[in-house]
């Protein structure tokens, strides 16, 4: 059921267009033009591409600005629960998700402006986003790529302040290739002539060379984690360091080790733009920040009390293997703290690495329950990913729901063992199921 103005008309505009990405850049240039250019008419753009922890670092990118006293736009996809979540407009104090009738009539209004002609949805949301930000006054807009980057609708944007690069590995493989240094030639598409670009962590040298070689030709200055900036856990804390010296702060509020290169990368991104940020901004971003639905602890809510009594309820988006295997590490450490048995109830896209994802839980997760994925067509049908994860070498059988997982496992618990810990995870759509049912969507 349509629960909002928005809702109604972007749904209207799903039956007319499809739902997929088209690499152009044509279709949005020409709707643009028509709307007066408002990407055009933006504050200083943050530009993130990256396979892995771009939301984050907008999380991070955000904090940090807020924390400085500005006011920022954030642009991220997909949403999890509500079309809403994908706009987050400045003001004074943190910025707030768009209001129903202000994107309601701003998704009516490129509508009307692009008059029937073939486009993607992402295309006009992507538009349906710059109109935004360009109507409501901000210091800052975050925008996070949708897929790719070089022909991503995000990289209308001319002149960023900043081009941001997040960890690449393999997705997406039919838009981007089948190759790590194949899909960071897309990414690498943000850098733009004399914008300094921020290169966060990458494992492979490969990658890491095609970006510094696109920014040397593009003479846009490069901060590359490792090299340029890096940060580190001592003694409980997190120590930036970078050429203006080093930044003693609390560890990020973002679960796993990696988010401490996702926030080093956002600070650089920040710093490299322009916009000036104390220790103690840093200090606060660190604890203020949040980012739901990756590693995200469900305390409270419908589902979690499904769950056998004390257990430990995770969920978490990511749905590929390089976002799997930093997910495993950081359940790892938290078992070497606390000895729980790992449960996974997963749900994924057909267009996935669906073995590869599980084989980063080998000897790991006692057992996988596999569930369908509803809102899309894409979903695995839950015993096919089963048979998945057994060729990984995981215990798995499939089960209608997240909700009837949770149920089973508190009916057939042996309280002789230490409460589970249990990861809903797989899909960005499991998981806006997940917080819609628990009563519990981002704010």
């Amino acid at each position: 059921m349509l629960t909002s103005k928005a809702d109604r008309e972007i749904a209207r505009l799903s039956t007319l267009h499809p739902k997929g990405f088209d690499l152009s850049l044509g279709r949005i240039a020409r709707l643009l033009d028509r709307l007066g250019n408002p990407h055009r008419r933006l504050p200083p753009v943050i530009h993130i591409a990256g396979t892995n922890g771009k939301g984050s670092a907008a999380a991070f990118a955000r904090a940090l600005i807020e924390e400085a006293g500005l006011t920022t736009h954030v642009h991220t996809s997909p949403h999890l629960v509500n079309w809403h979540e994908r706009y987050r407009l400045g003001a004074p104090g943190g910025g707030r998700l768009v209001a129903d009738d202000v994107l309601a009539d701003a998704v009516k209004r490129v509508a009307e402006a692009n008059a029937g002609d073939k486009i993607t949805v992402f295309e006009i949301l992507t538009a349906v986003g710059f109109l935004l930000f360009c109507e409501h006054p901000a210091d800052v807009a975050i925008l996070e790529v949708g897929l790719g980057g070089r022909f991503d609708a995000t990289n209308m944007i001319e002149r960023p302040a900043v081009s941001v690069i997040m960890p690449i590995s393999l997705d997406h493989e039919s838009y981007l290739g089948d190759r790590v240094e194949l899909i960071a030639v897309e990414k690498a598409g943000i850098i733009k002539a004399g914008v300094p670009v921020v290169v966060g962590h990458q494992d492979s040298d490969t990658v890491r060379e095609v970006i510094v070689s696109t920014a040397e030709r593009l003479d846009a200055p490069c901060f590359i984690y490792g090299q340029d900036f890096l940060a580190m856990s001592e003694h409980g804390r997190m120590v930036y360091q970078d050429e203006d010296g080093l930044m003693d702060l609390p560890m990020p509020g973002l679960a796993g080790r990696h988010q401490l290169a996702n926030a080093a990368a956002a600070i650089a991104a920040v710093k490299a733009a322009g916009f000036p940020i104390s220790t103690g901004d840093v200090e606060r971003a660190m604890t203020s920040v949040r980012w739901p639905g990756r590693l995200q602890r469900l305390g409270d809510g419908l589902m979690a009390a499904l769950a056998p009594e004390g257990s430990e309820l995770w969920i978490d988006g990511g749905h590929n293997p390089g976002a799997a295997a930093v997910i495993a590490e950081t359940l790892a450490e938290q078992e070497d703290r606390h000895s729980r048995p790992l449960f996974l109830i997963c749900g994924m896209l057909n267009t996935k690495d669906q073995v590869n994802y599980f084989r980063a839980f080998a000897g790991m997760a006692r057992h996988v329950f596999t569930v369908p994925v509803n809102n899309t067509e894409a979903g695995v049908p839950n015993a096919e990913l089963a048979v998945r994860a057994n060729e990984a070498g995981l215990s798995a059988e499939p089960i209608h729901s997240p909700a009837d997982a949770l149920k089973l496992l508190r009916a057939t618990w042996d309280d002789a063992e230490p409460p589970p810990r249990i990861l809903i995870c797989g899909s960005l759509y499991l998981i806006g199921e997940v917080l819609a049912e628990n009563g519990t969507p981002p704010q």
